[in-house]
């Protein structure tokens, strides 16, 4: 499992890097576990300010590792916990988290930019839910948690995949630089949001998951259940 996952400070800034980039970054069960333990880490030291998310080589996140789907019951249970996991340890972490989106975002890997506080784009990126072509429901959850909804349904429901430029304009990535340009962008607002005052900065984020919990989290919880039901079907939930 070491090494699917790159970890540097650069002051009190941590920047996180997925690294499978000879597989477009997919999430493998062993890369969500990782990610989910990062996170859960960096969200209780206090010396880290801020998150830079971003993938190795040419893509962000090309989502789900797809070959790792099916088995038997012990590894599907495994695909639940460890998919839920890596999710909610990101889209809940206190720390404002930057997506530095550099090549395309897919699927899963558009669910994990969009639970990221703010996405700034290289103009080689690429955005949308390219799974619901071959029959997997996208997550409406992590698209309302940063979208409108006409967009949330449009990428939803059409399963388009939209360049840099259409999501500028979209609102999916807050702004576009040259790939040249993208982690000294990400690190540059990313310091800037580390300068705030602590408390008011802790403040802020607390407010920000507690609307999503408030506004979204029923949309989550319901596609957790339908996503457990799907590989693991009437198997109870362990955490219910």
């Amino acid at each position: 499992m070491a090494g699917l996952l790159s970890i540097e400070r650069d002051g009190d800034v941590e920047i996180v890097t997925l690294q499978r980039p000879e597989k477009r970054n997919a999430l493998s069960v062993d890369l969500r576990v990782e990610l989910a333990d990062t996170f859960e880490r960096i969200a209780l030291d206090g010396q880290i300010r801020c998150i830079v998310l971003t993938g190795a080589g040419t893509a962000f996140c090309s989502g789900m590792d797809t070959t790792q789907f099916g088995g038997d019951p012990e590894h599907r249970r495994r695909l639940v916990e460890t998919s839920t996991g890596a999710f909610r340890a990101v889209g809940g972490c206190p720390k404002p988290v930057i997506a530095a989106v550099n090549g395309p975002a897919l699927a899963g890997g558009l669910a994990l930019s969009l639970l990221c506080d703010i996405r700034i784009a290289s103009t080689t990126a690429t955005f949308g839910y390219s799974e619901l072509p071959i029959g997997i429901p996208p997550s409406y959850a992590s698209a309302r948690a940063a979208l409108t909804p006409a967009v949330a349904r449009y990428l939803c429901l059409t399963g388009a995949v939209v360049d840099s430029d259409e999501a500028l304009r979209l609102g999916i990535a807050l702004e576009l630089c040259a790939p040249v340009d993208l982690m000294p962008r990400a690190l540059e607002m990313a310091a800037a949001i580390a300068r705030m005052p602590g408390d008011a900065l802790t403040e802020t984020k607390r407010r920000i998951l507690l609307d999503g919990e408030s506004s979204w989290g029923a949309v989550f919880d319901d596609e957790e259940r339908t996503f457990r039901e799907a590989l693991l079907g009437d198997e109870p939930d362990p955490a219910a």
